[in-house]
């Protein structure tokens, strides 16, 4: 089944309405043209600073006042407002089956993660663990959090790519732990899954759970939310923790061709993209703490980022529309592993 069928099974969440009020930040001052970048839900602190020096950069260059507007949640909620209508120029998720959803349905170009570097991703991440202060319960690992006096946090796989990359990166840890046995990985899935104490539907939620209501022992979300949470809240009161195997966790990016062409923003689009690969935008990136592919860059960062096994999805699982129909689709695996 390919990722835009489950995509048209899935809950379809919020009207587009919804998507159009509360999900899009709209434009402080007028411009000649406005760019709608749709895009997942805790990157908005990410292109809130991204933003404005694009739309410097592309007046330096051609002479023209643009604005960005940002659209915000859930990503595969996202992909599905675009679905029914909402006019995104580009899309930058945190899961490739977001765009390739859109690729399906003709919005997305078939060869979309060969039209940038990196499979379409300028930057990456992985999944970590944010823990409370001095790490009372010794938290190192993903064996660690099949104990029985640790809780976990972490948002819905069914509704949250964060939350999918979080059950694959167990899913893998295991699977190299106990050398493929699959009984023995069953067993330790559902430990993993009985251990959370909430599921929220997305990162954001998942983050005031553990932050704000006290819940849970560790929040598991991506390296650099949980590096930008400690930074907010209080690095003396909170650790992160990046596991020794855990998960590449690609950002994939692509231009909406239609909308895109519609709207009169072609070549904005394309350009906005292309400015997240440079040097500026890399180091923004970095200074956000997500990992990149600029070389000099990496260099500048190299010692914010711990050394860890980054397992691919394609090698662990098959590929994406494999894992989702495997793991996430209704009455597959995940559902049969939280089953009492």
């Amino acid at each position: 089944m390919s990722a835009n069928s489950l995509f048209r099974r899935g809950a379809l969440g919020a009207s587009l309405a919804a998507a159009l009020t509360a999900g899009v930040v709209t434009p402080s001052v007028a411009a000649e043209r406005e760019l709608l970048n749709s895009s997942y839900d805790i990157a908005r602190e990410l292109f809130s600073a991204i933003n404005p020096e694009f739309i410097a950069h592309w007046q330096e260059q051609h002479g023209e006042e643009i604005d960005v507007q940002q659209s915000h949640g859930g990503s595969s909620a996202q992909a599905r407002a675009i679905l029914q209508g909402l006019r995104a120029d580009v899309v930058t998720y945190n899961q490739v089956t977001d765009v390739q959803a859109l690729a399906d349905d003709g919005l997305v170009a078939e060869d979309w993660q060969d039209a940038f570097d990196n499979n379409a991703s300028p930057y990456y991440s992985t999944t970590a663990f944010l823990v409370r202060k001095d790490n009372p319960k010794g938290i190192e690992s993903w064996d660690d959090l099949v104990r029985e006096d640790v809780q976990m946090v972490f948002p819905n796989p069914k509704t949250s790519g964060n939350g999918r990359y979080t059950y694959l990166a167990a899913w893998g840890f295991a699977e190299e732990h106990f050398d493929g046995d699959e009984e023995q990985i069953h067993d330790f899935m559902r430990t993993f899954l009985r251990n959370v104490a909430v599921f929220d539907t997305g990162g954001r939620g998942a983050t005031t759970s553990f932050i704000e209501r006290g819940i849970g022992d560790v929040l598991i979300s991506f390296e650099s939310e949980v590096n930008n949470i400690r930074g907010e809240y209080g690095s003396d009161d909170y650790e992160v923790i990046v596991p020794p195997v855990s998960i590449l966790a690609e950002f994939p990016v692509a231009v909406v061709g239609p909308n895109a062409e519609r709207n009169g923003n072609l070549d904005l689009a394309e350009a906005y993209i292309d400015y997240l690969y440079s040097e500026d935008a890399q180091r923004q990136l970095a200074g956000f703490n997500y990992r990149v592919h600029h070389e000099a860059v990496v260099e500048e960062f190299a010692d914010q980022f711990p050394e860890t096994e980054l397992l691919r999805v394609e090698d662990v699982f098959g590929s994406w529309d494999e894992a989702m129909e495997n793991h996430f689709a209704n009455g597959a695996l995940l559902d049969q592993l939280q089953r009492r």
